[in-house]
């Protein structure tokens, strides 16, 4: 069964992970969220799900505001060329739905099968935001969390500049 928001929290806590959390609306796009900006400093993301012709799967958290050329992606990160993935992969490997895909899902990618990449303007960021497992709230963590984070799912974390893409 995949993690609550409750269970993502516990395991912040459990971490030492400080974090912040604002419940709002829900957003689907980076362009709803654009309010939430004013009242929460930080990194704002947009969070892609994608797959490769050869079924590697990659999240990319990137800076809300970068400019990413998706069919050029795959050049930066060593992939084929990618596409979204599916609603039903998505839930399989991250156990969200489509809208609340965040980085804080690869807590329930036990099996490791998605790689993730952050966006070099993201992590530019002393804070940075992400929904947390559903897209009613934003959470707030440090970029040194956001490391502790990743590394303790197991998985690796990937910075990427895609500003000149």
């Amino acid at each position: 069964m995949p993690a609550s928001p409750s269970d993502l929290f516990a395991y912040l806590d459990d971490l030492g992970i400080d974090h912040k959390t604002v419940e709002h609306p829900a957003t689907f796009t980076v362009e709803e969220g654009r309010h939430l900006k004013a009242s929460m400093p930080g990194g704002h993301t947009k969070n892609l799900f994608m797959k490769d012709k050869d079924g590697v799967i990659v999240l990319i958290s990137a800076w809300a505001d970068s400019q990413l050329r998706l069919n050029q992606l795959h050049k930066k990160i060593g992939t084929r060329r990618l596409s979204f993935a599916s609603a039903e992969l998505m839930v399989e490997c991250l156990g969200v739905e489509p809208g609340s895909v965040t980085a804080f899902a690869l807590m329930n990618d036990k099996d490791l099968r998605v790689k993730f990449i952050a966006d070099a303007a993201l992590m530019g960021f002393d804070t940075v935001n992400f929904h947390p497992l559903v897209n009613t709230a934003t959470t707030a963590i440090s970029r040194e969390g956001l490391h502790h984070f990743v590394e303790a799912t197991g998985h690796s974390l990937t910075v990427v500049d895609f500003s000149d893409l």
